[in-house]
């Protein structure tokens, strides 16, 4: 089985992939601090777990010192498989129409990647990380550019460290929009506040990309608020991995 692994700022999220299928997937927290050797054992307890044998490794990273860590992981420990970081010179398929490619994640250049061969184009991924991200994909399946926002879980902690009476409250919706004490208030602004910032950038980037055939939402923190999102029409939490197969094959298969 292929092992897609995508190492984010707040989370690391595997999964294995028989053919097209996903078979197992994991989330856990990351941390840049982690030695190869952890990330190593880290890992395999997780496929041990499942009983899984891997033939091949293709991964990303957004955090450098975890980057660093990921490849000398890699060759240690999966030094005998076939192995496919994301990074330049790795065959995407994916044009990078921006002032200045190198600017641009492995994870968005992935999401392109999948979001066209999945939807078509043209398309908006709306990746709700320790960023909010929102990436526009052309018809052709190029990468146009986007948005970058603070994330809803970083949002909440900042504005809990800074105001003496408020805290950090659950992620969910809540019962009524206009709330009846502090949590339920908390709770509505983040929910209502961020699906409609959402909403509004979706619907200035859809009136600049003259329409699309797909809004797709990803990333951990999207079922916190998509139900309540009017411009969403797609949920893909895998996106990124669903990414990183495909380039794995346009770079082992090939």
């Amino acid at each position: 089985m292929l092992l897609c692994i995508d190492i984010g700022n707040t989370n690391t999220v595997l999964a294995t992939f028989d053919g097209e299928q996903i078979v197992h997937s994991w989330r856990v927290k990351t941390d840049a601090r982690n030695t190869a050797d952890e990330l190593g054992l880290m890992f395999r307890g997780l496929l041990a777990g499942d009983n899984v044998e891997i033939t091949g490794v293709a991964a990303c990273s957004t955090v450098p010192a975890a980057l660093r860590s990921l490849r000398t992981m890699l060759s240690r420990y999966y030094g005998g498989l076939p192995a496919v970081v994301v990074e330049p010179g790795v065959r995407t398929g994916v044009q990078l129409a921006i002032d200045n490619p190198k600017e641009v994640g492995a994870d968005r250049v992935v999401n392109t990647l999948a979001a066209h061969a999945l939807y078509g184009g043209p398309a908006i991924v709306v990746d709700f990380g320790t960023s909010t991200n929102f990436d526009a994909i052309s018809a052709r399946g190029e990468f146009l550019g986007g948005v970058l926002a603070p994330g809803i879980e970083i949002s909440v902690e900042a504005l809990a460290a800074r105001a003496a009476q408020l805290r950090k409250v659950e992620l969910i919706k809540p019962a009524r929009i206009i709330g009846k004490n502090t949590v339920e208030c908390l709770q509505s602004g983040v929910v209502y506040g961020f699906a409609g910032q959402v909403d509004g950038v979706v619907n200035r980037m859809i009136e600049e990309l003259g329409g699309v055939t797909a809004v797709i939402a990803t990333g951990g923190l999207a079922p916190v608020v998509i139900s309540e999102c009017a411009t969403i029409t797609h949920h893909e939490p895998m996106i990124t991995l669903i990414g990183l197969r495909m380039v794995y094959e346009r770079n082992v298969s090939a």
